[in-house]
């Protein structure tokens, strides 16, 4: 199972060196950026499940990080846990209002902090709002989301990997797990390559949902394709790799050949 990701957004050196050494060590991935617009780009490429973010920030002040990530299709529904020295009710109601999950105040109690994290998380993918393979918006949050942009000129795409169900029964469902989580990484890369940035990213079960507006969404879906038939490779045994699939049942009357997976259409992409 894929680790669960943080984002640290802190500019105090030695604050940002003790987190980042202690999540890692309780097995969590965890990216760091020291200025409020980094922690913005940061987000949108990496996706975290979670987002620990200073208030006290060189270049903006962690309220409008936190607006600026609302605002994000890509970023608006990744929990938010405020680092703050402020010990002021009024400052932690403004977080909330902001659109914040939680706080927590400096100095604090490191067990404390990661039991908020953790709750955080766990909250978030109990109530069907992150898919936890992914950190993925998923169920009400995805049909929010094309609500949202119905009548615009905006193309949704339902993606889902052809061959996903064989690779799962022959190679595990914790290696399959790890496509998923590979797949939706380069999904979110290829959009905030070649997308824009209100596009959306989602996914339901198996299948990716994608909202774009860009001007060619059958390109971003070639580029999407292409990138991954460049790594779906590194998933498969050698013998597999070489020849291009699964041979399933040889020898047998049941024997047939799956290809490497690969991106199809779940169903037509239409105008929402």
């Amino acid at each position: 199972m894929p680790k669960n990701r943080l984002l640290l957004i802190e500019d105090d050196f030695d604050v940002a060196e003790m987190l980042v050494m202690y999540f890692e060590a309780i097995d969590y991935e965890v990216i760091h950026a020291d200025t409020g617009k980094g922690g913005v780009e940061i987000a949108s490429r990496k996706f975290p499940h979670l987002i620990l973010l200073d208030v006290m920030l060189p270049d903006m002040d962690g309220y409008d990080v936190c607006i600026a990530l609302r605002k994000r299709a890509l970023t608006r529904y990744i929990p938010i846990l405020f680092l703050t020295q402020i010990d002021e009710r009024s400052s932690k109601v403004k977080g909330l209002t902001l659109g914040a999950d939680d706080y927590i105040t400096k100095p604090f109690d490191i067990d404390e902090l990661r039991l908020r994290v953790e709750s955080c998380i766990r909250r978030a993918t109990r109530e069907h709002l992150h898919e936890p393979r992914t950190g993925l918006p998923t169920g009400p949050l995805v049909l929010e989301e094309l609500e949202r942009r119905r009548g615009a000129d905006c193309t949704e795409l339902r993606l889902s990997l052809a061959g996903f169900q064989e690779y799962a029964d022959v190679y595990s469902f914790l290696a399959a797990n790890d496509v998923i989580f590979h797949a939706a990484r380069l999904l979110r890369d290829v959009v905030s390559d070649v997308g824009t940035r209100d596009d959306f990213v989602g996914i339901e079960k198996n299948d990716f949902v994608l909202a774009t507006y860009s001007s060619n969404p059958n390109g971003l879906e070639e580029e999407l394709r292409r990138r991954f038939a460049d790594s779906v490779r590194t998933f498969y045994t050698f013998a597999d790799a070489e020849r291009g699939g699964m041979l399933l049942s040889p020898g047998s009357t049941h024997e047939r050949f799956v290809p490497l997976m690969n991106f199809i259409r779940a169903s037509s992409g239409e105008r929402v």
